[in-house]
Order: C-alpha cells, then structure tokens, then sequence
C-alpha cells in the first residue's frame, strides 16, 4: 500500500510540473506577444500611432497614413523633389540662359557669333567672366544643321565645347587636340549614324580627304567658348584672330560655307544667367523638351518628371503644385548659395586656416568623388554651376603651362563675407607662378557676375596693369578694395559698393609646377580696421 502512495504520489507531481510548465509558458507567451499578432513583432518595424516629424504631426491607424497626413507628405515630396529639381537642373538652365541671351543679342545661327572684341565688362550679366581675354562664343544647332564644322584658328586661348546639360565634349585651342596650331573640329548630331568615332574628347579622322578632329555630343544644343589672348596689353589681335580665323559651317555647306558674323558685346547690357523663381523649371522643361530623351540618364529623368517636367509633355502644375515649386526654388537658391559661401570640405581650400578655395570643386569634371568610388558629388556640381561656366577636364587637371588655374576669395581672413562698405587688403606675392599673366576679378553676389561701378573692367591684370601698378620692395603688391580709393593706392584699387557684397577670382592663365605645388599663396583678404 505504502508503495503504491509514492507512485501516486510521484506521477501527480510530474502532473503538476508539467502544467506549470505549461502555465509558465504560456504566461510568458503572453508577455512576448504584440497585442494583435500572435507572437512578439520587434518594435522597430512598426509604426507608432503618433510621430513628431520637422513637418509636423504624422498620425496613423495601425500604420495605416490618416487622409491629412498622406496630403501632408506628398506635399513635403513634392517639395523635396522640386528643390533637388532646382539643384540637379542647374548645368541646363544655365546654358539655356546663355542660348537665350545670345539669341537676344541677335546670334540666332552658328555662322552668328557673340564676340568680347573689347573684353568683358561688367554691362554684361554673365555666370563669372573674366576681363582678361577677349571670348569668343557661338552657338551650335545641331538638329537645324547637322554635323557641324568649327575651323579654329592658329594661337587660339583655352576653348571648350559644352553640350546642353553643360557637360564637355571636346577642347579645342591651346588644351585641345590642336594645341594651339588650330584646325578642324567636326561636331555630330546625338542622332548621327555612320561610320565616324565621336569620342568625347575628340579623335582625329579624315573627311572627304581632309583632317579633322570629331567629336559627338549628347544634345542639339552646344555652347562653344573660345578665349583669346591680350597682346601688349590690347584685345585688338586676338578679336582680329577670331574674325578672320573663326568659321563656323554645317558640313553639307563645306563647299559654300555661310559667311560669318560676328557681333560685339563689350559695353552690352544683356543676361545670360538663369531664373531664380517658378520661371526656373520653365526654363528646364524648355531643355528637356528641345533635346533627345538620351540626353540625360533615367535617374535624372526621373527626378525631373516626378515635378512634371518630362519630354512630350506639357509643363501645367496646378494651384497646389505651383505654391510647393515656388518655395522648392527659393529653398534650392539659399542651398546652392549656402554651398558656395560656407563650405564644409576642408579638402576645398588651399591650405588649413586659409579662406581661398581651390578652383574646381572636387578637382573632377565629372564631379566625381574619390575617383568615382563615393559617387557623383552632386553639392561640387550644384555649387560649380551656380556661379561659373564651362566644364573642361584641362581645368581640373594639372597642366603645366597650358590652360588656366582659378582661386575663389569670397570670405575674409577670418571667415566673414565681403561687405562692400567696408575696406579690405590682400597681398600678392612676387613672382606669381604662370607665364601667361595673373589677375583678380571682382563679381556681385547676386548675379555672380563682374561688379558693376565706376569701373568697366572690376580688376587688375600683372600684365594688362604692369605700367600702372604700384609695387612693394621686394616686387610683390597689395591690392585694394572699398567704396573709395586709399590716398596714392589708387593704381591698386578695385572699387566696391557700399550696402553689396563681393567676391573675387584668382586667375592663373599658363601655370607653372609651383602654382600646383601650393609653394606661392595669395594673401587672405584682410578687414582694414
């Protein structure tokens, strides 16, 4: 009997284990479980019912958007798209804007060229034009002429050919296939099929028995700017070079070519500058709609369809979509604006604790960062573009001689932007390293071109100006900048506007390995106090 009390007795508390085993289990089921799932969902993929964003409060019904918040982030999508629309749309507008400034002053066809014959003053609105060569700038229509001849002649400057979204497609001139000795260039259509290579960058192949070296772009529209050089200090030659030099001719009218005209725009008030408000993407969608659908890959596409820009269609935003695009621009201006002043790359400047940046953001044409494994810097591209044109590897690469090296001043020794009501200095070394000239140039802030005062020409050239400025000891000068003329420094001024800003450009033409090797510096620009 005993024994068999303590069997009993085992087999109910085994009994009683396994129940609690299995109450304890399910306890902790029940503790594990997400309250409408039948096992515990790991907190981070799920939705809260509430969410505090910077756009405001986002509300959900088990993660499904309330009707108020879908509107309210599909407007903050549209927005986000329109102000990266605005930042990734800049290369094409801006060479749309130049299309459209020289079509105003009358260069409607390739054979018409705009001409700088007595250089560049600050009448003209254009992106960061120097005052020191005389340019030389057609137009090309590719789809109206089809391939496309371009007769460069003997001692031509640093020239470049941009296609429609701003992207090089062949040198020419001193850093192009010619060096300098001039020649025939031959520009195809994107829709060209035939037996020609159209490398970009060019290659040199024959043509009904002559030589010419070809490249083929991207777009219809092509920009070209040519620069000459001042001889004796005069553009008189270089303006005479291209006149008599210059021919621009569809290949098919070879044996007839069009004469040339050439049409002069020193002193000229025009605009070549892109809009800053709604009117933008009008000016974008313009592009779009005028060049093949290829032009630009379909991320770019994309970006600028999802605004409603897109090829064979109408660009008609309605009420709500016009409001989010015309905020979109303004905050795409005060971004593109913002990455030119305040630059965040310590890489970008020419050495720790200096002020001025190195001339071509990224040091890649391509934009591209790290030799492309970090992507195309889309900010290096956003903030070239904004303020300057022509795209050309010979102005990232080291040439020794050849072609031009840039500086960009737009901040004060420590830090502050330019103020044009206030007196500034900045010294320059002796012996500057380039065998071409050296010079400064001063632009507005607003419309990134040449400052407009008293001065036609906002600069001072060590070639152009030699009989005239005044030297230190030791060979170097100091430049001066303010509202008014420091006594007896007046060969050394550079006139500002009280209640403007400024910035500057340094300008290297023919550099020599010192410039590359960072041995000679420009002096910050120093606040008189």
């Amino acid at each position: 009997m005993n024994m068999k009390r303590k069997i009993c007795k085992i087999y109910t508390s085994a009994i009683m284990a396994l129940f609690a085993t299995a109450l304890l289990a399910t306890a902790v089921a029940a503790e594990q479980q997400t309250p409408g799932f039948n096992n515990k969902i790991p907190e981070g993929i799920m939705t809260p019912d509430t969410v505090e964003t910077r756009i405001g409060t986002l509300k959900f019904f088990d993660g499904i958007p309330t009707r108020e918040t879908a509107a309210l982030v599909y407007d903050n999508l549209d927005f986000l798209r329109g102000v990266e629309a605005f930042m990734q749309g800049i290369p094409a507008t801006s060479l749309e804007a130049i299309r459209l400034g020289s079509v105003a002053m009358g260069a409607r066809n390739s054979n018409q060229v705009i001409l700088f014959d007595k250089l560049m003053d600050s009448e003209s609105l254009f992106l960061t034009g120097n005052t020191d060569t005389v340019y030389a700038l057609p137009v090309l229509d590719l789809k109206k002429d089809g391939p496309t001849v371009v007769e460069i002649p003997s001692g031509c400057g640093p020239g470049t050919v941009n296609d429609a979204y701003f992207r090089f497609v062949v040198d020419m001139g001193a850093p192009g296939p010619d060096r300098g000795k001039g020649g025939k260039y031959l520009i195809l259509p994107p829709d060209y099929k035939g037996d020609l290579e159209g490398p970009i960058g060019g290659k040199e192949q024959e043509v009904n028995g002559q030589k010419y070296f070809v490249a083929k772009s991207t777009s219809y529209t092509n920009w070209i700017a040519l620069r000459g050089f001042l001889v004796d200090g005069k553009p008189d030659a270089a303006a005479k070079m291209f006149r008599e030099g210059l021919k621009i001719y569809p290949l098919a009218k070879a044996a007839s070519p069009p004469k040339m005209e050439f049409i002069s725009a020193s002193g000229t008030e025009f605009n070549t500058i892109h809009s800053n408000d709604f009117h933008f993407y009008e000016e974008l969608h313009d592009v779009i709609e005028r060049e093949p659908v290829e032009m630009l890959d379909p991320e770019l596409r994309g970006l600028f369809a999802s605004i409603g820009i897109q090829k064979g269609k109408p660009f008609a935003p309605d009420a709500r979509m016009k409001k989010i695009l015309t905020e979109a621009v303004a905050v795409g201006n005060a971004t593109s604006r913002s990455l030119l002043w305040y630059e965040r790359d310590p890489a970008e400047f020419f050495q720790e604790g200096s002020y001025w940046k190195k001339g071509y953001p990224g040091g890649s044409y391509e934009f591209l960062k790290d030799e492309g494994i970090g992507g195309r810097n889309q900010d290096a591209r956003t903030n070239f573009y904004y303020f300057a044109t022509v795209n050309t590897p010979a102005m990232a690469m080291k040439l020794i001689e050849v072609g031009s090296q840039y500086g960009w001043g737009y901040l004060d020794s420590t830090g502050n932007y330019l103020d044009g009501g206030n007196n500034y200095t900045m010294h320059m070394p002796k012996d500057p390293p380039r065998k071409a000239f050296t010079s400064i140039v001063v632009y507005d802030p607003q419309t990134r071109s040449e400052l407009q005062t008293s001065q036609p020409l906002p600069s001072k050239n060590d070639v152009r100006d030699k009989d005239t400025l005044i030297y230190n000891e030791d060979g170097s000068y100091t430049l001066y900048f303010g509202p008014k003329a420091p006594a007896g420094k007046e060969a050394n001024w550079i006139q500002t506007v009280k209640g403007k800003g400024w910035f500057c450009l340094l300008r290297m033409y023919s550099p020599t390995e010192e410039w590359y090797e960072f041995k000679w510096l420009p002096g910050e620009i120093e606040l008189v106090k």
